[in-house]
């Protein structure tokens, strides 16, 4: 008898519905389909303005692989290069000089830092360019000596005044990078002997890499966008190649559009180096490698994507 009561007790506590299956109603998402309308109207209305506007498109084609914009197309990522690699070194030099516990030194830093981000580079461009107003000779002494007007070509100028305020930006980000990697790990270098130099490239800059990585890849983008300013001083980049064409035939969009094209095969290729510099430093890391384009290939396919 006492049996039977629990049993009636523990069947009774049962809910009613158990054994029905649940229905549930997939969640509407009424703006995402008003915004896909909206998209798809917006390229609608581009492309029909596009195919109605007066634009030779045999122009286009024939421009796109002319010798005078490759020309300058060359000069536009030599320029990029050049300004990035001096903006890169003196971005870490500032970030480090700006953690020092020196008050001289970070105070420098400061300054160079408050000077250059907070002064136009098209400005800069200029005073770098008639920089002979003010020291009209360049010399080393017993070494070097020159006219400043010889030394600061247009080039020259150009690749100073948009690397210097590059190193401006690139501290920031440097220095957000160092302060992200933990005391710890600075901590344990010194106690196995490492000194601060040594700690810093060995240990810290290697960590600090991811953190540093994707905004030098934007801010490198963005150089090779900004290199167009370099025409205030006479570098003969590709968007000054296609004005100087355009003023004589007057086929202003269609060379734009070939300039548009070769940007953005440009920012491309960055785009994809910057992707693989990423995934080599984020080598280590807990979270799992973003799949490169070939495994997303392979995925796409069917096929399971080979895991590096």
């Amino acid at each position: 008898m006492p049996s039977t009561s629990v049993t009636k007790t523990a069947s009774s506590l049962d809910p009613p519905c158990a054994a029905e299956e649940l229905l549930t109603a997939p969640r509407k998402h009424p703006g995402r389909w008003a915004g896909a309308v909206a998209v798809l109207l917006v390229a609608v209305f581009l492309v029909n303005a596009f195919a109605g506007a007066a634009i030779d498109w045999g122009v286009v084609r024939h421009y796109l692989g002319a010798g005078f914009l490759l020309q300058g197309l060359g000069m536009t990522v030599l320029l990029t290069v050049v300004a990035m690699l001096l903006g890169v070194a003196l971005g870490v030099l500032i970030a480090v000089m700006r953690l020092s516990k020196n008050p001289v030194t970070s105070g420098i830093a400061w300054f160079y830092v408050w000077v250059f981000r907070g002064t136009p580079v098209y400005l800069q461009l200029l005073m770098w360019f008639n920089l002979a107003l003010i020291f009209p000779m360049v010399s080393i002494p017993g070494v070097y000596s020159a006219r400043t007007v010889e030394v600061m070509t247009p080039f020259v100028a150009a690749a100073l005044g948009l690397g210097i305020n590059q190193g401006a930006y690139t501290s920031e980000v440097v220095r957000a990078g160092i302060l992200s990697v933990d005391e710890g790990q600075v901590e344990a270098a010194y106690a196995i002997g490492m000194g601060r130099i040594k700690t810093m490239y060995r240990v810290v800059l290697p960590q600090a890499m991811r953190v540093i990585v994707p905004p030098i890849g934007n801010e490198t983008i963005g150089m090779l966008k900004t290199t167009s300013l370099a025409s205030a001083v006479g570098v003969t980049e590709i968007l000054l190649e296609a004005q100087h064409a355009y003023y004589v035939n007057n086929r202003i969009m269609e060379l734009l559009i070939v300039c548009a094209v070769w940007y953005l095969a440009a920012v491309s290729v960055l785009s994809v180096a910057q992707f693989y510099v990423e995934r080599h430093f984020a080598k280590g890391s807990s979270r799992p490698l973003p799949p490169t384009p070939l495994q997303r290939l392979r995925a796409a396919a069917g096929r399971k994507p080979v895991l590096r």
